[in-house]
């Protein structure tokens, strides 16, 4: 699931945070993606409990990279 961050900086800044939380998502950006497109990749399993996806969530709405309600 990409949470597009636009600036490398942004990406590498956020996926730094949310490491600090216990929470790897690792930051996407060029050369893998274009410039002024970086991302974090979330990578959800059916082993992650609902807790564990509701932490992420804060986290990125901590973070304020999210739009969803």
């Amino acid at each position: 699931i990409p949470v597009m961050c636009g600036e490398e900086r942004r990406a590498v800044d956020a996926a730094a945070a949310l490491l600090d939380r216990g929470l790897l998502v690792p930051a996407i950006r060029p050369p893998t993606v274009a410039p002024g497109t970086s991302r974090l990749r979330v990578a959800l399993s059916a082993a992650h409990t609902l807790e564990q996806i509701r932490e992420l969530r804060a986290a990125l709405d901590d973070l304020a990279l999210t739009d969803a309600p």
